[in-house]
């Protein structure tokens, strides 16, 4: 970087905090976004009961989910380098409002009706063949309204993550990150909470109707305070000037970025790589956690929705730890590779012991150990997703967390699909593993994730060994 080019000094204080204000807007977009995909985990015993389906089929309707969200996370953090998340977000949250409410339609279609298509396939022992996918019409529909949700939530993050590193300087952005990401546990902690008693009280079909419709509140609030921080009013010299404080004078020019390009930087590939063995441990935690705990420990739906929302409650403290974490040592005067990687180290290991969980004697024991798990991957994605920041020019960043995330859901889609299976398929054998009965299929689930974060950070120092050097 040129001297012409060169940070101005950062001002001796912030002058203000109307950036946490964006920062809460962000923290409410994403709670909205879990509160509508974790409807179904909660009621999966439910809907199941009441529609006629199996785990195999309740685990390709969140495939259908997580294959859809990961194109939506492509296309939207794609978008929203185009549009700008003053224009590109509201939009995302609109469009997956709707298709959130459109759940409930799904109580239209008559349940004894089935659904039947055939694909090609190629398998080791059979060689090319076509099989038959046979499920319940109800879950046919689920599938669509979950395709249609996947899509359009896929922008919310991307988004964020923009609107991050134009709203902080780089010593905040995974406080920031971590406390937007905060969102995804309020979420889900209301609603395992509220929805069990919707569900008790109105019905599944209201249900959806009533969390979906709560994104329109947001996107009028948005509309009503969010601009761009070079323009907007509430903003104080002093506090744009410190928001400034270590970006390049010379404006960053408006460019093209081809998705193919990004892959000649280092950085993008060791956020994907992270992102495809650890990110699909989220997904699993949202949509199988409901069920592991109330097949391993008999528990009824309500009591289900309330040790779920344990469970996140537990994990929102991981992601602003994580976030304040990396702040603190780069306060202390770290450097931003030492910060960030020490930050990547500490999840990665606390996230080992997850294997444990179906030993647990207790559901306290289980939801702390799932828990701190939990809590570890929303540190995780605190950091790495600063890693993008930190190291990536400002119009690619959005379509690299897209790439990062299309990956990640892509591969939890599967993720998602066989576990499904491999739950389905335990309990049509009868198997009985350490006396866990139908909690014997999450065995081997468990115990991959709980070596991804190691592995994934090996990938990130062999690829990235210093960070801190952002491409411009």
């Amino acid at each position: 970087m040129s001297s012409s080019e060169a940070s101005p000094p950062a001002p001796k204080s912030a002058g203000g905090n109307f950036r946490w204000v964006i920062c809460g807007l962000l923290f409410f977009s994403v709670a909205v976004n879990y509160l509508d995909r974790l409807v179904l985990a909660i009621l999966k015993k439910d809907l199941c009961r009441e529609l006629g389906w199996s785990d195999a089929d309740y685990g390709w309707i969140t495939a259908a989910f997580s294959f859809a969200y990961a194109f939506g996370y492509l296309l939207g953090g794609r978008l929203m380098d185009r549009w700008g998340v003053k224009k590109g977000l509201p939009i995302f949250v609109t469009l997956w409002s709707c298709a959130a409410t459109a759940h409930g339609l799904c109580g239209l279609i008559d349940v004894g009706s089935r659904f039947e298509m055939t694909y090609p396939w190629l398998s080791f022992d059979k060689g090319f063949a076509l099989m038959t996918l046979t499920l319940p019409m109800t879950a046919a529909g689920f599938m669509l309204a979950r395709i249609a949700l996947g899509l359009t939530e896929g922008g919310n993050f991307p988004g964020a993550i923009k609107a991050v590193a134009e709203w902080y300087p780089v010593k905040e952005r995974a406080l920031a990150t971590g406390l937007f990401n905060a969102g995804t546990n309020v979420g889900a902690i209301v609603c395992p909470i509220a929805v069990p008693w919707l569900y008790r009280h109105l019905g599944w079909e209201s249900t959806f109707y009533i969390t979906g419709g709560t994104g329109f509140v947001w996107v009028a609030v948005w509309w009503w305070i969010y601009e761009a921080p070079e323009k907007h009013k509430h903003l104080s010299p002093v506090e744009l000037a410190y928001i400034q404080s270590d970006k390049p004078v010379a404006a960053e020019k408006k460019v093209k970025v081809p998705w193919l390009s990004l892959l000649r930087y280092r950085p993008v590939w060791a956020f994907v790589i992270a992102s495809i063995l650890a990110g699909p441990a989220w997904g699993f935690y949202q949509f199988f956690v409901p069920d592991f705990l109330g097949k391993r420990f008999g528990l009824e739906t309500q009591a289900v929705g309330w040790w779920t929302g344990a469970f996140f409650a537990v994990a929102a403290i991981g992601g602003v730890a994580g976030g304040w974490l990396a702040g603190k040592l780069l306060g202390m005067g770290w450097s931003v590779n030492a910060a960030r990687k020490v930050s990547l180290l500490a999840c990665a290991l606390a996230v080992v012991p997850v294997f444990l969980a179906p030993f647990a004697g207790s559901v306290w024991l289980a939801v702390v150990i799932v828990g701190v798990a939990g809590s570890a991957h929303q540190g995780w994605s605190a950091n790495l997703f600063s890693i993008v920041s930190d190291t990536m020019p400002k119009q690619t960043i959005s379509s690299v967390v897209g790439l990062g995330g299309f990956v990640s859901y892509f591969t939890g889609g599967f993720v998602n699909g066989f576990t499904g299976e491999i739950l389905q398929s335990t309990k049509a054998s009868g198997a009985d593993y350490f006396g866990l009965g139908d909690a014997s299929g999450y065995l081997l689930v468990f115990a991959y994730f709980s070596g991804m974060y190691v592995i994934s950070l090996l990938a990130i120092q062999i690829l990235v060994p210093r960070l801190g050097e952002r491409k411009e």
